[in-house]
């Protein structure tokens, strides 16, 4: 199951590291507590329209972007999942080789060469 609240947080947690700033300098630029912002960025707590606002104002970055960026990881994970749901595709099954000597073509003769073809080409001199 794709839990939003854990692709938000790492959205969150890539931009501040994009930016190179600690949790603590984007908590206090929030006002939002450490820990909290932490259990965010983890996707352990659900962030309310209005810390998210405060945490993308601290960011410098329009919560328009942060949730596209949001969708664009559902999106992904959404074929990922629906992709590991069905069926796997058939690998082909790689046909059996036999060994074919050639000693001359249209009587010119070749040195000795061996050709490996699929069972089913080869035909019997």
């Amino acid at each position: 199951m794709i839990l939003l609240r854990r692709l938000l947080g790492d959205v969150l947690r890539r931009q501040r590291q994009r930016q190179g700033r600690t949790l603590r300098e984007v908590s206090s630029s929030a006002r939002v507590s450490l820990g909290y912002l932490s259990e965010v960025e983890r996707g352990q707590k659900e962030a309310s329209s209005e810390l998210l606002s405060a945490i993308c104002d601290a960011l410098d970055v329009r919560m328009s972007e942060l949730m596209r960026e949001v969708s664009d990881e559902l999106s992904l994970a959404e074929l990922a999942e629906s992709a590991a749901a069905s069926d796997p595709v058939p690998v082909p099954v790689r046909p059996m080789l036999n060994s074919v000597s050639v000693s001359s073509v249209a009587g010119v003769p070749t040195g000795r060469v061996t050709i490996k073809a699929p069972a089913e080409a080869v035909v019997a001199a």
